[in-house]
């Protein structure tokens, strides 16, 4: 419980209307969970606009509401702020409310189109096998320590960080290691937060469906390095040509990572196969149990963000050498098999074509690579063509399939990814729209030693149609039918 006027710190009000010093018991930003006591604050979403329930707030129990306009019906009972953004006050008041957690853990934030995931991953598990108690707020899971929660979004919802970083800091955690999502900049739901650090992997092809085009997308990355203070450390991979772009203007300590350009952290690959990575990172060649290009990449900017964070050099290397990487990510599937099978959560055309980029690299020459991809519903219709022609490129064969179509029909989506399909690459493709039959189609066609790679939905457990998420898993039906074909 708090008093109004002391969870509205910092938030630029334009009008008040009621008591200000009254006792707030909690917060909410759905009408639906709102109890007795509780501020509501109405934010215009994507979806819906929160305005449109302040009078439901208010019958369940609402004594205060904040948000961009009064509403028609004004009660004497009712304390009414009005803000100009109330997706900001949002983030602002959720950290005043919790105590402001993220003053009391070292939250460190990874940006990028690619990669997220890895990175947050590969921090927390080294920060644990270097002694810790941390957590991981990631598109896979969010993580207190050893107990997992589900997560429904890369970046969750400012009153479900505040909440999590409470329960961190009960639990005794020291860090925590956040994926931040151009949508959850673009939204506010960092709003309020204190990182200690920030980190940015690359920006490629992605989320149009939402930003429009690639520079406000861009500019929804930069924003999170542009509210970083001036304790904070900024960390870029100078290798992507955006990397220095999101420095400007950030009041951080600069640094960077890269394997061509000169950085602070320089990198260089001395082998890259199947089996793992050795890289020279300084004057040190360490073997990494993670594969590929990419992997490098977030290998470097693991170590030179625990470098900054005060962290041994040399042990920080030896830890991050025994540790595999995030789920779903470049994973083999039933080593041993008399083909390799690799799943990814690839679902961008810069994502799979570093997947697949890799698998050249590796491969001898005499195998076929068959890849199993789809695009997802309801998001950004642009890269459909694209990721096709990457497949289409790097591959001997490809199923078109489905993603997560959502609320579109899959054959639509594939009849768009098609599009990028040139005459002369169509007849190695196939059309079948359900996930599970391609996937068992790519293991029937598959010969010794062929590599198959299922890409788009990696680590998930589900499949979106039409509003409802259906059991399933590619690493689950690709060792099933590895199994079958391979006896």
């Amino acid at each position: 419980m708090a008093e109004l006027k002391d969870i509205l710190y910092r938030v630029h009000i334009t009008s008040t209307s009621g008591d200000m010093n009254i006792d707030v018991k909690g917060i909410a930003f759905d009408s639906r969970k709102v109890q007795p006591g509780y501020l509501f604050i109405a934010v215009k979403g994507t979806q819906s606009d929160g305005h449109s329930f302040i009078e439901k707030a208010v019958s369940n129990g609402a004594v205060a509401v904040l948000g961009e306009k009064l509403p028609e019906a004004i009660s004497d009972k009712i304390t009414y702020v009005t803000v100009k953004e109330s997706a900001k006050a949002l983030g602002i008041v959720a950290n005043n409310f919790y105590g402001s957690p993220s003053t009391k853990i070292k939250l460190v934030g990874v940006t990028g189109t690619n990669g997220k995931t890895t990175v947050a991953t590969l921090l927390f598990k080294l920060f644990t096998s270097l002694g810790y108690r941390c957590g991981m707020l990631s598109t896979v899971v969010n993580r207190i320590v050893d107990k997992d929660i589900p997560a429904t979004h890369t970046t969750p919802d400012p009153i479900q960080i505040n909440e999590l970083l409470v329960k961190m800091l009960e639990e005794k955690c020291t860090h925590c290691f956040i994926e931040v999502s151009s949508h959850a900049v673009d939204q506010g739901r960092i709003e309020g937060l204190n990182f200690v650090g920030a980190l940015f992997t690359n920006i490629t092809h992605d989320h149009l469906d939402y930003h429009r085009t690639f520079e406000s997308y861009i500019r929804a990355k930069k924003r999170f390095f542009d509210g970083l203070s001036a304790e904070a450390f900024a960390l870029v991979n100078v290798d992507d040509k955006r990397g220095m772009v999101m420095l400007q203007n950030s009041k951080a300590k600069k640094q960077t990572y890269g394997l061509k350009k000169m950085a602070d952290f320089k990198g260089k690959i001395i082998t890259n196969s199947i089996e793992g990575l050795e890289l020279e990172i300084g004057e040190r060649n360490v073997w990494f149990k993670l594969i590929g290009d990419f992997n490098a990449y977030n290998l470097l900017a693991v170590y030179g963000a625990s470098c900054l964070l005060g962290e041994d050099p040399e042990m920080v290397l030896m830890k991050l050498s025994a540790l595999t990487g995030a789920s779903g990510r470049f994973e083999l599937v039933l080593p041993g098999s008399k083909f390799t099978a690799i799943v990814d959560y690839a679902h961008t055309p810069d994502a799979l074509k570093n997947v697949l980029e890799t698998i050249e690299h590796f491969r001898s020459g005499n195998e076929q690579v068959i890849a199993v991809v789809g695009c997802g519903g309801d998001r950004d219709r642009s890269k459909r063509p694209l990721m096709a022609a990457i497949a289409c490129k790097y591959s001997n064969k490809v199923i078109f399939t489905s993603d997560n179509p959502r609320s579109e029909d899959p054959l639509e989506i594939i009849y768009e990814m098609q599009k990028g399909v040139g005459p002369s690459e169509a007849k190695k493709t196939l059309v079948m729209v359900d996930r599970e039959e391609a996937i068992k189609t790519a293991c029937m066609m598959a010969k010794e030693k062929d590599i198959i790679l299922v890409a788009g939905k990696g680590h998930e457990n589900y499949q979106e149609i039409k509003g409802v998420k259906h059991p399933f898993d590619d690493k689950e039906v690709l060792t099933r039918m590895l199994k079958m074909f391979t006896n």
